[in-house]
């Protein structure tokens, strides 16, 4: 399926056998979001990375990765996809999901964005996975859910949305590695008759895109 550094564990891993990369990219800041005034990068004092600082009032500008939310609904043993209708991976097949908003939690944000994508009503029934991609500086989490009514259309971001089968499922037309993952991950659990929680790091290759899809091992996999 992909190359993947497994663990099955019931417990919390202990900080010094998680597998850090840090190749990830940040973006060159060039002037303060406060004052406006221009930026030099250097490590600041008592810090390790290289920071954004205003040379006019001397704030420091931190960049944190970005949360994407969504659902993995299932219904009468279909997955709900979404073709996107914008970039990036314009008309490639998704999972109703994307950046959580300030002020909400990442269950209502999941939910909200099934409906703006899926126009789905849904229900949440538990946590799937939580995959990190720290090359982009995202954080998936993924929640089942199901349809409180057995209705769905296609919102602004998508073209077509459609039920699938799980032998159906269009994996050379998938948008993202993180969805590739989840979507295997998800049907290994249902052969396996126990739907798990996932934990992983998705490391993506230097210079690939986001449709590269299939360019990537899921380190440091943990199912409870």
């Amino acid at each position: 399926m992909f190359s993947t550094q497994s663990q099955s564990n019931s417990d919390s891993p202990s900080s010094s056998s998680v597998s850090v990369h840090s190749a990830g990219s940040v973006h060159r800041i060039k002037f303060c979001q406060w004052c406006g005034g221009p930026a030099k990068h250097e490590i600041p004092d008592g810090e390790e990375k290289i920071r954004a600082i205003c040379t006019l009032c001397g704030k420091i500008a931190y960049q944190n990765p970005k949360m994407v939310v969504g659902c993995l609904i299932e219904h009468d043993r279909k997955i709900l996809l979404c073709k996107r209708n914008i970039e990036p991976s314009f008309g490639l097949w998704t999972l109703p999901a994307g950046y959580l908003e300030i002020g909400e939690s990442a269950a209502d944000g999941a939910i909200r964005e099934t409906w703006e994508e899926a126009g789905a009503e849904v229900e949440i029934i538990s946590p799937f996975a939580q995959l990190d991609i720290p090359l982009i500086g995202q954080t998936y989490v993924i929640f089942l859910a199901k349809l409180k009514k057995p209705q769905f259309s296609a919102g602004p971001e998508s073209s077509e949305c459609c039920l699938f089968e799980l032998d159906n499922i269009p994996f050379d037309s998938l948008a993202f590695s993180s969805i590739f993952v989840t979507l295997n991950l998800y049907i290994e659990d249902v052969k396996s008759g126990k739907v798990k929680f996932h934990y992983g790091t998705i490391n993506k290759r230097l210079g690939t895109g986001p449709s590269d899809i299939r360019a990537f091992t899921l380190d440091y996999h943990l199912q409870v």
